[in-house]
């Protein structure tokens, strides 16, 4: 692989448990010692998921989509490189999950 090739897609089931660690709606999470307002929505049925973080207080963030197509997941990272995406999904910690209406 080249310095200009896309890298390798991300392993199907190994985004499907990166994206399933963040939960619908608005959350509070940390990563790498700084925490960030997480937005997971979804549209088209749920076959296109959009995960979008801001870091609170500071000036990162962490914005994809991810489509759900018949050959499996396609992460479509939002200007930034799919390194930077795959690394915020995997070390993220929810610390304040979404409040669920009674």
């Amino acid at each position: 692989m080249g310095p200009s090739d896309p890298p390798d897609p991300p392993d199907p089931a190994h985004l499907a448990g990166l994206l399933a660690r963040v939960p619908a709606g608005w959350s509070v999470a940390a990563y790498d010692g700084r925490r960030y307002g997480v937005t997971r929505s979804s549209a088209a049925g749920g076959r296109s998921i959009g995960v979008y973080a801001e870091e609170l207080g500071g000036t990162d963030v962490v914005s994809t989509n991810v489509y759900l197509t018949s050959s499996g997941p396609q992460l479509r990272p939002c200007e930034m490189p799919a390194e930077k995406v795959l690394a915020f999904l995997a070390g993220l910690e929810v610390v304040d999950p979404p409040s669920t209406p009674a």
